[in-house]
């Protein structure tokens, strides 16, 4: 039912039946924190019914930190989509861990060796993401980046910046200084 243009009201437990008749479940709640891989981390908003391309279903309304966006994330689809819990605090002890270590060996050709770092950052894993990033970043030292690897490395970074954000509690510029001290 609509009330105004920007609030809708929801019967989440005809929501939750629907999502059961079809063999899901709601996996996360209002206020949970989660990854959605190639756009990062953020936290569930809201759980709404929109209508999209005239099929009414159920979405996480999931805020992202950075940037302001907001992603809408169909319930059904959030396994197949790769949709994760943010790290703990271990997990980002590890991360800066990875971001410290040397340089894992890289293929010399440019489409191998981009192909291979699009597929860590598609594969939603943040330490996968964290060795693309110091791979990157060395490479970017010593031998320079492409343009295409320069936008790659951008993209890697906000999406480890984003999950960093979230699973140490703290701020982007924070976390920003932190990639750098460990990049050094």
């Amino acid at each position: 039912m609509m009330i105004s243009q920007n609030t809708l009201i929801i019967d989440l437990g005809r929501i939750r039946e629907a999502i059961l008749w079809n063999g899901g479940s709601i996996v996360y709640n209002i206020g949970d924190k989660v990854v959605y891989p190639m756009h990062g981390a953020g936290m569930i908003e809201a759980i709404e019914e929109r209508e999209v391309l005239g099929e009414t279903q159920a979405y996480y309304i999931m805020g992202l930190p950075i940037g302001g966006m907001k992603v809408m994330i169909p319930l059904t689809s959030e396994k197949q989509l790769g949709l994760r819990d943010v790290i703990d605090h271990e997990g980002a002890r590890r991360v800066v861990s990875i971001l410290e270590g040397e340089e894992t060996r890289m293929s010399t050709n440019w489409n191998q060796r981009y192909r291979a770092n699009m597929d860590k950052i598609k594969s939603g894993d943040v330490y996968c993401v964290a060795e693309v990033v110091r791979n990157l970043s060395i490479r970017e030292r010593s031998k320079g980046l492409s343009t295409g690897e320069r936008k790659m490395l951008d993209v890697a970074r906000q999406i480890l910046i984003s999950e960093m954000v979230l699973a140490q509690d703290t701020t982007e510029e924070q976390v920003e200084a932190m990639l750098l001290r460990c990049m050094e």
